[in-house]
């Protein structure tokens, strides 16, 4: 598994209602390449389903979801 310690780009959308950070997610990862890690800031809850969901669907790697104190970091692997 990929270290989530230092993502090479970090989408910031706490705050955002759904689906706002899955849409922030979907319109980045069209611009990166394989392999990149990115981390998804969220304090939106269904974020930790959906997210999960369309990697699934769009065949991109689900490293981690961590829970923190005010919001959850989601990780992913772009492919």
């Amino acid at each position: 598994m990929t270290d989530t310690d230092d993502p090479d780009v970090t989408i910031d959308s706490k705050d955002a209602s759904c689906p706002g950070p899955l849409m922030a997610l979907i319109g980045k990862v069209k611009t990166l390449d394989a392999g990149t890690v990115v981390e998804l800031q969220t304090t939106a809850r269904n974020s930790t389903t959906d997210v999960p969901e369309w990697l699934e669907e769009a065949g991109h790697e689900l490293l981690e979801i961590e829970e923190r104190d005010e919001y959850w970091s989601i990780y992913l692997e772009v492919n």
